[in-house]
């Protein structure tokens, strides 16, 4: 974390023990330690709820990707289903057309013909 050298740590202890004496500073030692220790569980809660935070995020912006996704599929399945049937309702138009004009009555046959084309003899 920071970036002390054995030798700079040496030194802050023989400065500690003179300023504060040897009976201070294990007291000292041991608050400064304490206090280290609070401060980095307090940083450590702090990022893994930046974390959660950012998860809880991405997971919302999937779910509302995903919500988008299924409109345009179910708003494509609506455009394909109207077409086919405007399509099977064209075909059904066609048939009926096609049945009422082949239900007209065909000519009788000729004197001269039968029914099969033939002449009679």
């Amino acid at each position: 974390m920071f970036d002390f050298s054995f030798g700079e740590m040496g030194l802050i202890a023989v400065v500690a023990l003179l300023v504060l004496g040897p009976e201070r500073l294990p007291r000292v030692a041991r608050t400064a330690g304490a206090l280290a220790r609070r401060a980095r569980n307090s940083w450590q809660s702090v990022r893994d709820e930046i974390e959660r935070e950012l998860q809880a995020e991405d997971l919302k912006r999937s779910i509302e990707d995903a919500k988008n996704a299924a409109a345009d599929l179910q708003n494509d399945i609506r455009g394909a289903s109207a077409e086919v049937r405007s399509s099977i309702e064209q075909t059904a138009a066609d048939v009926e057309a096609a049945g009422t004009a082949s239900s007209v009555p065909a000519q009788p046959p000729n004197s001269a013909q039968d029914a099969i084309g033939h002449e009679q003899r």
